[in-house]
């Protein structure tokens, strides 16, 4: 007999953005929720709601109940009735081969960096240090799904599939301002490697690093202002907020361990994902006055981007520092707690105290990876991610069919795969 919860969830339309925040599970293991707090939820796009878990709880009681069961389908409102919800990645939604996305995307993005560097034409030392990080060995990832996301609303708009000038300036955009973010990040943490090779601020310094971090932040909003769009300017506004919120944030840690994993998820969407929605957003302002599909492309850039950053901080446990072109274990050595610490600790409660000293004890970082490995916390992060990637698909399957489309479906099952 279905539980209340699952019973509920059948009800939800496309509306609550999220059911897996109150139906995470992992293979044979449960993380237990309160049934005190959970409810009808949903995320808000507002400030302070994104990201978001309704609830994490580890007691037990007689209102406390586990998940072991998988995400249970529904049917999402959709914009075109005569398409049909789907929730499986590996499935085509047309019926033509989907292609790999970067093979969609390679004709917009070809240029896109010779493109980025001549708006950053400045003075020689300048140039080189704006230049450091824009040498097209990138993996492009976010400028990609923002020329998905356009073309798949272009043709959702009964448009040429074609992207338009302002649609491609966001693509630049949303690169250039993750660029910057990478640069002061460098700064703040002391890294003094990126993509393989020093840091901006290893080779230059830290000032001039935070220099470079601002022109490339300005010319963005310069960018921005030609595309002649206010809409466009107030969502870009909103990922700076984020990024600087984001960054407080993780400066600090909460005592609450039940607040712990929604501090870490806000966080993550204020750093990571709100770029990426927020640009798949700014590409649909630009082709339709629709709120409902301004929503959807808002929702799955959201998504996709927590999961991105999911499965990045598994990575960070799980491959090596070669392969990723940066030191592994980073985030511990920070003094972060990741996703697989926070569900690590379900197991190994002796976590929780060096998490509230930011693993700063001696022997500290070595212990917190043994506990993670000796514990299934990789695997309920993969999970979570997992979960993310579903209702990306969920959100972006509500427009019409088109190859863009089926190829923001396929990134998904890529942003989960991918092994740096």
């Amino acid at each position: 007999m279905a539980c209340p919860l699952l019973r509920q969830c059948s009800k939800w339309n496309a509306n609550c953005s999220s059911l897996f925040e109150t139906l995470w599970y992992s293979n044979g293991r449960s993380v237990s929720f309160s049934t005190s707090s959970l409810g009808r939820t949903s995320w808000s796009s507002g400030p302070g709601n994104e990201g978001q878990p309704s609830a994490l709880r580890r007691r037990t009681g007689p209102n406390t109940f586990n998940f072991t069961t998988s995400l249970t389908k529904h049917k999402p409102r959709l914009l075109d009735p005569s398409l049909k919800s789907c929730f499986c990645i590996n499935s085509a939604h047309t019926d033509v081969k989907v292609q790999d996305p970067f093979t969609i995307a390679q004709k917009d993005l070809t240029n896109l960096y010779d493109d980025i560097r001549k708006e950053l034409f400045v003075t020689k030392e300048l140039k080189a240090l704006c230049h450091y990080y824009f040498d097209g060995k990138g993996k492009a990832i976010r400028p990609m799904i923002v020329v998905l996301m356009a073309r798949a609303l272009n043709s959702h708009s009964n448009r040429s599939g074609e992207l338009l000038p302002g649609q491609r300036a966001v693509a630049m955009i949303t690169e250039m301002i993750h660029t910057a973010s990478l640069v002061h990040d460098d700064v703040i943490d002391g890294s003094n490697k990126r993509r393989g090779k020093g840091t901006i601020n290893e080779l230059w310094g830290e000032k001039k690093a935070i220099l470079a971090g601002d022109f490339i932040l300005s010319v963005a909003s310069i960018t921005m202002a030609r595309i002649g769009n206010n809409t466009v300017v107030k969502v870009f506004s909103q990922v700076i907020e984020d990024l600087v919120r984001g960054e407080f944030m993780q400066l600090g840690s909460k005592e609450n361990e039940n607040e712990r994993f929604k501090h870490y998820l806000e966080k993550t969407f204020k750093k990571t994902a709100s770029l990426i929605a927020n640009s798949c957003k700014a590409v649909c302002v630009l082709v339709s006055s629709d709120p409902k599909v301004h929503e959807i492309a808002y929702q799955y850039g959201k998504n996709v981007g927590i999961a991105f950053q999911l499965v990045d901080d598994v990575l960070d446990f799980t491959s090596g520092a070669n392969h990723l072109g940066k030191p592994s274990a980073a985030d511990l050595k920070l003094g972060l707690a990741t996703g697989p610490v926070l569900f690590a600790c379900q197991q190994f409660p002796e976590l929780h105290s060096m998490i509230m000293r930011r693993f700063s004890s001696k022997g500290d970082v070595d212990r917190a990876w043994q506990y993670v490995f000796q514990s299934d916390g990789v695997e309920q992060t993969k999970n979570l991610a997992q979960h993310y990637c579903q209702e990306a698909i969920r959100q972006i399957s509500m427009l019409r069919p088109s190859a863009e489309r089926d190829a923001l479906i396929r990134l998904t099952e890529m942003v989960l795969t991918r092994d740096k």
